[in-house]
């Protein structure tokens, strides 16, 4: 149970999917039974460091640790989440050099 200053936490199984080749570079971690991730919370995902050579793409079976946000945690990381994405709209529509 999510309390307002505790959270929660539960192992997991996930796949990971790693590709370096010259049209993807990427590694994704897909948690079974599809948990959804909420802002705040945290996922670790357990075992040995995995190198991919280039042109190779590689999936395999992990456990995860997902630990919940607390509610305050979460609130705090959804307003200062606001402020981030404020520093992505400050552009400038100058038509020449300052």
């Amino acid at each position: 149970m999510m309390g307002f200053l505790t959270a929660d936490t539960f192992e997991t199984g996930c796949r990971i999917e790693i590709e370096q080749s010259p049209d993807h570079f990427h590694a994704h971690v897909k948690l079974d039974g599809n948990v959804p991730i909420y802002p705040g919370d945290s996922v670790q995902v357990h075992g040995e460091p995995v190198m991919v050579s280039f042109g190779e793409k590689v999936s395999f079976q992990r456990t995860a640790t997902v630990q919940r946000a607390s509610a305050l945690k979460r609130a705090w990381t959804r307003l200062s989440g606001h402020f981030e994405m404020a520093e992505l709209y400050e552009v400038s529509f100058n038509p020449g050099r300052l």
